[in-house]
C-alpha cells in the first residue's frame, strides 16, 4: 500500500465550556490516501465535523489540539499555531465544503467576489484575470450563464446552484484534500445525485482526495473507497467500503447498518440504537459503546480495547476480536448482508 496523504495518529481534542473540559476527540487515527475517497460515518456529536476541523486549524477559540499528530507533507498540522502559518495549509492545500451554504456565504457579496478573493488571496490573481478565471470556475462547477451569474448575490440562486458556489470556492486553488461536510445535506434527492456527480467528476478532473463526513449510509456505499465509523470522539471501525457494509466487526458499526430503512423487514419495527452516547464532560472507561451494546463483554465496561487488524486494510476497536473473546454472533441484518456479499461473490 501507498504511503497516505495525510496521517492522523492518536488525536486529543478538547474544549473549555463554562469552567469544565469537555474531550471531544479521544485519540483519533486514520490514514488518508492520495486519490482516494473516505468518508468518515457516525451519530451526530459523535466529532466527525471537530476531527477534520483539525486538519483545517479551524476549531472554535475555546479548544484546542491537546495530544497527537496530523503529518502532511512533512509537517505536523498539530502544531501550527498561528494564523499565517495555516493560511499556508487552509483553501491551498486542504479546502472545506460547508453543510449549510446559505450560512457559509456572505449575503452582502456576489457570488463572483467570493470566489475571486480566494483566488486573489491563494493565488496572486488580478483584476480582470482573477475574473476570467472565476467565470470559467463557475462554468466548471455546472452554473449555467457564469458571466451572468457573477454579478449575482447568494438570495438569487437555488439550494443547489448554492451548493455548487461553496464547491467552486472551495476547488478555486486546485487543493490536493477536499472535505465535504454533509454536502448534500436539505437538497432533494435529485440535486443531492447531481451533487455527487459533481464532486466525483472534479475529483477526477483535479486529482482530489476527498473526506465525505456523513451520517448517510446511502451516501457512503455510492461515493466511498474507505470508511471511518466514528463514535464518541473515537475511530472504532477503518476498512474499505466493501469491508465495512460486508464484514463489519464493531458492535456500534453492526448497529448502524442495522438501523439502515432498506434493510427493515416487512411488517417488523426498524431497528433503533438504544440510549444516547456518552457525556465527554466524563472520563469514558472501556469501550464507550458498552453502555448501548447488548453483547458487550465484561471487559468492555472496564478496559478500552486496543485496535484488532482484520486485514491490512480493515481494523476494528473491540474485544470482540481478541483470541480470549467468546465468538458472539452478530444481528440477523448483519449476517443476512455477509450471505447475500457471499453469494453475489460466487
Amino acid at each position: 500500500m501507498s504511503e497516505p496523504i495525510l496521517s492522523a495518529r492518536d488525536v486529543v481534542v478538547k474544549f473549555s465550556l463554562r469552567g469544565q473540559i469537555l474531550t471531544a476527540i479521544r485519540g483519533a487515527s486514520l490514514d488518508l490516501y492520495e486519490g482516494k475517497t473516505l468518508a468518515i460515518v457516525g451519530e451526530s456529536g459523535s466529532g466527525k465535523s471537530v476531527f477534520t476541523k483539525t486538519f483545517l486549524g479551524m476549531l472554535d477559540a475555546n479548544g484546542w489540539v491537546d495530544s497527537g499528530s496530523i503529518m502532511f507533507e512533512g509537517m505536523d498540522l498539530a502544531k501550527l499555531k498561528t494564523e499565517r502559518e495555516w493560511l499556508k495549509i487552509r483553501g491551498k492545500k486542504i479546502a472545506m465544503i460547508f453543510q449549510d451554504p446559505m450560512t457559509a456565504l456572505n449575503p452582502l457579496r456576489t457570488v463572483g467576489m467570493q470566489i475571486q478573493e480566494v483566488l486573489e488571496l491563494h493565488q496572486g490573481l488580478k483584476g480582470e484575470e482573477a475574473k476570467a478565471r472565476t467565470i470559467e470556475i463557475l462554468g466548471q462547477v455546472g452554473i449555467s450563464d457564469p458571466a451572468m451569474r457573477y454579478h449575482q448575490y447568494p438570495h438569487e440562486f437555488s439550494g443547489g446552484m448554492r451548493q455548487r458556489v461553496v464547491i467552486a470556492i472551495a476547488v478555486a486553488c486546485n487543493p490536493r484534500i477536499l472535505i465535504c461536510d454533509e454536502p448534500t445535506t436539505a437538497l432533494d434527492v435529485t440535486i443531492q445525485a447531481q451533487i455527487l456527480e459533481l464532486i466525483r467528476g472534479l475529483q477526477k478532473k483535479l486529482g482530489l482526495t476527498i473526506i465525505y463526513i456523513t451520517h448517510d449510509l446511502g451516501v457512503v456505499a455510492n461515493v466511498a473507497d474507505d470508511v471511518a465509523v466514528m463514535y464518541a470522539g473515537d475511530i472504532i471501525e477503518y476498512g474499505t467500503a466493501e469491508e465495512i457494509f460486508y464484514n463489519a466487526q464493531h458492535p456500534y458499526t453492526w448497529a448502524l447498518l442495522s438501523s439502515l430503512p432498506q434493510l427493515g423487514i416487512k411488517g417488523q419495527p426498524l431497528y433503533s440504537i438504544r440510549g444516547t452516547p456518552p457525556n465527554l464532560f466524563n472520563e469514558i472507561k472501556g469501550d464507550a459503546f458498552a453502555p448501548r451494546n447488548p453483547r458487550a463483554l465484561k471487559i468492555d465496561f472496564v478496559k478500552r480495547p486496543p485496535y484488532f487488524q482484520v486485514s491490512p486494510t480493515h481494523y476494528a476497536r473491540t474485544w470482540l476480536l481478541d483470541p480470549r473473546a467468546p465468538k458472539v454472533e452478530p444481528p440477523a441484518t448483519i449476517k443476512a448482508m455477509r450471505a447475500k456479499y457471499a453469494r453475489d461473490a460466487i
